[in-house]
């Protein structure tokens, strides 16, 4: 299966995937975005794959069952907007250690109950893990997003989601002092660097 290029440069750092599925859209989601890096449901896919949600095979058996079901695939494509907003009016609000919209709250408690419906236990290490089989449904290469940003929210280290100071993606904090800003320092981080360095040249010409 290829892989469009602008999923296989796309930069994994959220530290969760559901930070990561927020953070497949360069700008704020909903507004005047900069770049979309999910274009159609082919991307979607695509990203499953390079996250590591899908294996090769199912990756593929998602983009036939998709040329089966285009209507299917359509509206699962549409969902993916609609979930990607509200997670990223959540984790956004919690990042600025705000209450997050009711609205979008409610949108993940639906999705949460309708993935876990066709979810089964299965054994996983020494105890068990919701798996969702490769049953025909198009849509559920977005079950393991959904379920991830519920485990985030009411169990994951909330005080330690921040937004990157620079391009605003979302990321869990995980050093040691919590003292991180950018999302990585080879971009975000170099590029206020910069920034700050041009405007201390420009301070000091005039």
């Amino acid at each position: 299966m290829e892989t469009s290029d602008h999923i296989a440069k796309l930069r994994v750092i959220g530290g969760d995937v559901a930070l990561d599925f927020v953070n497949t859209v360069d700008g704020e989601p909903g507004g005047e975005t900069e770049f979309d890096h999910l274009r159609d449901y082919g991307d979607l896919v695509a990203w499953g794959r390079r996250v590591g949600l899908l294996s090769e095979g199912s990756a593929r058996r998602l983009l036939q069952e998709a040329e089966e079901q285009p209507s299917e695939a359509e509206a699962t494509y549409a969902r993916t907007l609609l979930l990607r907003d509200a997670l990223y009016e959540i984790f956004g609000a919690v990042a600025r250690k705000e209450h997050p919209p009711e609205h979008s709250l409610e949108l993940l408690r639906r999705e949460e109950c309708a993935v876990l419906a066709r979810a089964r236990l299965v054994p996983k290490g020494e105890g068990y893990a919701w798996e969702w089989p490769d049953d025909g449904d198009v849509g559920r290469v977005l079950s393991p997003v959904v379920h991830a940003a519920v485990e985030l929210l009411t169990s994951g280290p909330l005080d330690r989601v921040k937004a990157c100071a620079g391009c605003h993606w979302l990321f869990v904090d995980e050093s040691k002092n919590r003292s991180r800003r950018w999302c990585t320092m080879e971009v975000c981080g170099t590029n206020e660097k910069v920034r700050r360095y041009l405007a201390r040249r420009a301070a000091g010409r005039g």
